[in-house]
């Protein structure tokens, strides 16, 4: 079943049925309307009341609360559909925000977003954390946070809550990395609560190229309700959009593409199989096979060395590429085939290499999945650097609308 993967709420005192669950479903029910309305476009009480069949009073007493707990507020007058006086508009508070997270193989991330998704400032920094003990990276991490929550505050934002993203499998629930095979974390369950101590919302854990998939599901174009997004860093993730939900299977952990196997007599795998198409299409196996390993001092310099070589024809990094194509394609070919998905969106260092990357991609997917995934449908991610963040910040968003009273006292 398709699964939107939002940050789990707190569980709910009450028995169904009760009027506490009435109350809150209502108050999910009245954000929900607010959340979803076009941008520019501020209700009133009363279209909501309209729209959703609750009472006028039980619309007025619900807002309220929402105004109080600083979710909503108030602005302008409102004539559309109203008649006689213009009543007061409503509005997701802008001075309300999340803060998205990422830990990945060579860069720590951190970044705060209003609740309607706009941006308010976002850092990443270069550090490696592969085979790293997850303290020290969880410390290094706190204090980015402390700092992008700190300017954040400074422009008038208050954060709320936050999301993580790691490059691994994960239990959102324990707040566990059960495998992130190039960070060197097996079964390491994160104290999550020191990163920002206090947030009433807490901070929820993702994987990484599922929340990447989640923001390019918001910020993408519009009408694209099925794709495969293809995460290109150290390893290589991806994250299943399908009818506009994330696609995670029984456990969580569908969309293992760096994992599917597109050589089986290749390299031994971080994860322990061979001939993964990490090996061959990972940011460090590009690097290799181009011969510019341990030029650059810092990842952004050695993917600066390689574009510099790529521009120039050289033909050790122009080989390299098209071979990270060409084992990318037998990939998406067979998660294509299998899922009924003819939709490719590149990000990380595949974006930044599609320009020499899609010829042999493109060949690999007419010859191994015929009339599956067209040239067209290959595109470069809406969001260029920080997806994860931002689609764990909106994931943490999307529960807050669902659950409102979470911030209730």
């Amino acid at each position: 079943m398709a699964n939107t993967a939002p940050a789990p709420a707190l569980s709910d005192a009450g028995s169904p049925g009760s009027m506490g669950d009435v109350r809150r479903s209502n108050l999910a029910l009245v954000l929900g309307r607010v959340a979803q309305s076009p941008s520019g476009s501020h209700l009133t009480r009363a279209q909501i009341a309209a729209s959703t069949g609750l009472t006028k009073a039980s619309v007025s007493s619900i807002v309220l609360d929402l105004l109080e707990t600083g979710i909503l507020r108030e602005i302008g007058l409102n004539p559309q559909g109203e008649r006689g006086r213009p009543g007061v508009g409503l509005e997701l508070n802008p001075a309300r925000g999340v803060i998205g997270m990422e830990i990945n193989v060579d860069y720590i991330a951190a970044g705060v977003t209003d609740l309607s998704g706009a941006v308010v400032v976002q850092e990443i920094r270069e550090r490696d954390n592969r085979g790293s003990e997850s303290a020290p990276v969880l410390a290094a991490l706190a204090a980015l946070a402390v700092e992008v929550r700190t300017a954040a505050l400074d422009k008038g934002v208050e954060v709320l809550g936050g999301g993580l993203a790691v490059p691994g499998l994960v239990d959102a629930g324990s707040a566990t990395v059960l495998a992130a095979p190039n960070l060197g974390w097996l079964d390491v369950e994160l104290d999550l609560d020191r990163l920002l101590p206090g947030l009433p919302l807490g901070v929820t854990l993702f994987n990484e190229a599922n929340a990447a998939a989640l923001a390019e599901l918001a910020r993408g174009p519009a009408g694209r309700h099925d794709f495969l997004y293809v995460s290109g860093e150290v390893g290589v993730g991806g994250g299943l959009v399908i009818r506009s939900e994330l696609f995670t299977g029984p456990e969580g952990h569908a969309g293992e593409v760096g994992h599917v196997v597109v050589d089986p007599g290749g390299s031994r795998c971080s994860c322990g199989g061979t001939g993964c198409l990490e090996t061959v299409a990972g940011q460090d196996a590009i690097f290799s096979a181009a011969g510019i390993a341990g030029k650059g001092k810092s990842r952004s310099e050695s993917m600066s060395a390689l574009v510099a070589a790529l521009a120039e024809d050289q033909p050790g990094a122009l080989r390299a590429v098209e071979r990270a194509g060409t084992s990318l394609g037998v990939a998406v070919a067979s998660t294509a085939r299998v899922l009924n998905i003819g939709a490719v969106v590149l990000g990380g260092h595949f974006a930044v290499l599609e320009r020499w990357l899609r010829p042999s991609l493109a060949a690999s997917l007419a010859r191994y999945a015929p009339g599956k995934v067209f040239p067209e449908h290959i595109t470069i991610a809406a969001v260029e650097e920080g997806g994860a963040l931002l689609g764990a910040a909106g994931s943490v968003v999307r529960s807050l609308v669902e659950a409102p009273h979470r911030l209730q006292s």
